[in-house]
């Protein structure tokens, strides 16, 4: 059988977790996540990490394996996983991935994108504007110099959001269009696998979800890591908002409203980046796991 990667994607809270642990366990295989917001070990409940049960269910490869002061890069997830896929297909021919984080799945599908060499300067003046007036200003100037970015990167993250506009400042031309590049050969095929549902649905399940972390200690979890607010992986969903609360800039109710709301826009743009790639095969989330599995089979 020629080794396999099984790779689960989909918008955040829609299953994908569930679904990986079945697969995993159908092959007798173990699971590369790609979740860049799981890498983290100081964030459990705002990350939404697989319980311990889960996690003893089936091994599992990049859950909480770093520390927030800790710089973890794309470049660097694509080696570490690509090795670690490497060794899983020694003892079995397939290997799952599952993660919503799309620019790292298509780190280790499909390789990452080859960028010029821009002035240096440039990215010293774009942190220096995100310090001195925050990140609107260059959000909307993304939105200017490149539409199709910024509809499709995460824009509420400050190093991606810099990366793409220095890009379109420095070559005079869009981020994303050195989007195309031919994709590096993997010593692996890739089965791609989508789950989809209607908005509503995801964005119910976006909202019950964020109430459960609340329940869960979000709060606590989100004030023990204050002091450490500016650093890079915690400009995430969940927490901001939350820190914003801590320093007297909002009630805790509005806070609660923003995470609901800036993770539905965080599960469009995950759709949006995922539709654009027509090798997923998309399934309900609520199909039955033997009707995918069955699909997957007839692919090996």
């Amino acid at each position: 059988m020629t080794n396999t990667l099984i790779s689960i994607v989909g918008p955040t809270a829609i299953g994908k977790t569930a679904l990986s642990i079945k697969l995993a366990q159908h092959f007798n295989t173990e699971i590369i996540s790609a979740d860049s917001r799981q890498f983290y070990k100081e964030m459990n409940i705002g990350t939404a990490v697989p319980s311990a049960e889960e996690l003893s269910a089936v091994n599992h490869h990049f859950i909480q394996h770093k520390s927030i002061k800790d710089i973890y890069t794309v470049g660097d997830f694509e080696g570490d996983a690509i090795s670690a896929i490497k060794d899983i297909h020694k003892n079995n021919p397939v290997a799952v991935m599952v993660g919503g984080s799309g620019l790292y799945v298509k780190a280790v599908t499909k390789g990452l994108d080859d960028f010029p060499e821009v002035d240096a300067n440039i990215r010293i003046e774009l942190n220096k504007r995100f310090e001195d007036i925050g990140i609107e200003s260059l959000q909307n100037q993304l939105k200017e110099l490149d539409p199709v970015a910024y509809k499709t990167i995460a824009i509420d993250n400050s190093q991606r959001l810099v990366r793409a506009l220095e890009i379109c400042i420095g070559t005079g031309k869009p981020y994303s269009s050195f989007l195309t590049n031919p994709k590096k050969k993997r010593q692996f095929k890739t089965i791609s696998i989508g789950l989809k549902a209607e908005r509503q649905t995801i964005y119910d399940r976006i909202n019950q979800r964020v109430d459960i972390m609340i329940e869960n200690g979000l709060l606590e979890e989100a004030k023990s890591l204050l002091p450490y607010k500016n650093l890079n992986a915690l400009n995430t969903v969940g927490y901001k908002e939350l820190f914003q609360y801590f320093e007297g800039n909002s009630t805790l109710n509005f806070a609660i409203s923003e995470i609901k709301k800036n993770t539905r826009r965080f599960a469009k743009r995950q759709l949006t980046w995922f539709k654009k790639d027509d090798s997923i095969v998309w399934f309900d989330f609520e199909t039955d796991v033997n009707k995918i599995i069955s699909y997957i089979e007839k692919q090996l």
